[in-house]
């Protein structure tokens, strides 16, 4: 996160830098149009660009965390880590079993993705396994407890 945090700051640094420097030139050539205005709005361009692919790498990462954190609470919720820490109160349903909930999980993700493509078979997928996310309805892991 540091690494992300810096690149941020130093493309923006960059980016102020250039557009001074535009600003400078512009003022010490009368506004005119010159080789050296043209340069700095050229490095002014790239400081830019340079900015925007570190806000965009900086904002996937923000994401990717925000996706992690949500994934770790649904977990920490359905297992029912959280009912037994302080202050936290459950919601009624009764905890299922990490294994179970990534199950769900991978089937729930095979019937969007089949929906997106419009196979129009979402009522037939539940009742049998995709290869790469297997998913069996009688959950023999919950048997178990």
């Amino acid at each position: 996160m540091d690494n992300i945090v810096d690149s941020l700051n130093s493309a923006y640094q960059e980016f102020v830098g250039a557009a001074a420097h535009v600003l400078e030139t512009k003022e010490s050539s009368a506004a005119q149009k010159t080789a050296a205005t043209d340069a700095a709005l050229e490095n002014f361009k790239q400081k830019w660009e340079l900015f925007r692919v570190a806000c965009d790498q900086a904002e996937e990462f923000v994401e990717s965390i925000k996706q992690r954190i949500g994934s770790e609470c649904l977990v920490d919720e359905a297992t029912g880590y959280m009912a037994g820490k302080s202050g936290q109160h459950s919601t009624g349903l009764p905890p299922i079993s990490a294994v179970r909930l990534e199950q769900m999980s991978k089937a729930v993700r095979w019937l969007v993705i089949e929906l997106q493509h419009g196979s129009g078979n979402a009522g037939g997928a539940a009742a049998h396994a995709h290869p790469s996310a297997p998913f069996d309805a009688r959950f023999p892991e919950d048997a178990a407890q």
